[in-house]
């Protein structure tokens, strides 16, 4: 095998394909990216649970194919100066990189030892722009659980009916929703839950335009191609959260508030508190204004958020102020909704215009008193 690339093109493709490669694996070729050399260079990285697989032009004197140390190959490319890289292989295994005066050599792995990714037999397809796919991500993935014991709950769901796209991720402490309209085409209404690692690398392919990711859902994997890019995916299964049910729909308590002023004043007053004791955020509703509490034992914040209607209502609230921030700086809107009902169910947050386009609920935590 030999091809010769652009430097920084052989880079961005080891970096990407890189994100799936495996860290420590009973199959030691996982630990490395295969590298193909045909009609282009293809670099593809796979850890059983998901791969990615990208194309990059080369000038391809020989084909054939090789598996590189992931991280090696990755050092060794990004320290390598501007310019064309050339890579080679003699007596079967024995491979080196050239570009400029730097020189290595190592002995790669047999591509045979690779395992092939799985094809996706194709029961669904959508088609939604980057930009939106990608926001839609960033501000729901926050509430995926990281608790294994509930599998289904470590994903995101998918959900496409008519022409809306909704993603839903919940923790069992706080759900976020985004909802957005878009021509995905026609196809039948459908749902999949998608693996949070995969989404944290789907979010980092997507650019801010307007281009297509083509989403082909197949009955265990899910793929995703993003321009030169794939990226594959096992579906998690099992029954997720019915999420229409467990949003309330009537609250006896709805004032709207400037995001970016309740962002401040939650944030200002969260300064005191510690990971480690992870005292609650006490929030006081009444006459316009929202005041934000916390005591530690050791210290005492306070702030407050003017806020409009309510009316006379009055009340009490405690909440993980990680949990609140998060839902508050996600919400894709300069005035929020804050809706409520008493001091033992959850707040939702909704867009002031009633667009719909989004949803966070967060359970509310027990007050001590004089906490």
């Amino acid at each position: 095998m030999k091809f010769s690339c652009e430097k920084t093109l052989l880079q961005a493709a080891v970096t990407t394909a890189g994100r799936c490669a495996a860290a420590k694996s009973p199959i030691p070729a996982l630990e490395g990216l295969l590298i193909q050399a045909g009609q282009g260079v293809k670099v593809t990285g796979y850890d059983l649970k998901k791969g990615i697989y990208t194309t990059v032009p080369a000038d391809v004197a020989e084909p054939g194919s090789i598996v590189l140390g992931a991280r090696f190959l990755n050092d060794i490319v990004r320290s390598l100066p501007n310019g064309i890289v050339t890579v080679s292989t003699e007596d079967g295994l024995n491979t080196r990189i050239e570009c400029g005066g730097s020189h290595f050599t190592t002995v790669a792995s047999d591509s045979g030892d690779y395992p092939e990714l799985p094809s996706v037999d194709r029961e669904n397809a959508i088609s939604v722009p980057q930009g939106i796919l990608s926001r839609m991500i960033r501000q729901t993935v926050f509430s995926i659980s990281d608790n294994e014991s509930r599998p289904v709950y470590t994903g995101e769901l998918f959900e496409v009916k008519g022409d809306q796209l909704t993603l839903v991720a919940v923790d069992g402490y706080r759900l976020a929703l985004r909802r957005e309209t878009v021509a995905v085409g026609d196809v039948e209404d459908c749902s999949f839950i998608v693996p949070g690692a995969t989404l944290n690398d789907l979010e980092k392919l997507c650019g801010d335009t307007d281009e297509k990711v083509a989403v082909t859902v197949g009955a265990k994997h899910v793929s995703f191609v993003v321009g030169d890019t794939v990226l594959v995916s096992r579906r998690l299964e099992g029954e997720f959260l019915n999420y229409s049910r467990s949003i309330p729909s009537e609250f006896s308590i709805e004032v709207e508030a400037d995001k970016e002023e309740l962002v401040q004043a939650v944030s200002r007053v969260s300064i005191i508190i510690d990971e480690r004791t992870k005292n609650p955020l006490r929030l006081l509703l009444a006459d316009g204004e929202m005041t934000i509490l916390c005591n530690t034992g050791v210290s005492q914040g306070r702030d407050s958020c003017p806020v409009k209607g309510g009316g006379d209502a009055s009340l009490e609230i405690g909440f993980n102020n990680r949990y609140l921030l998060d839902a508050l700086k996600a919400a894709p809107a300069d005035t929020l909704k804050l809706c409520f009902n008493n001091a033992s169910s959850p707040c939702v947050v909704l867009p002031a215009d009633g667009n719909g386009s989004f949803s966070y609920m967060i359970l509310p935590v027990r007050l001590k008193a004089g906490a």
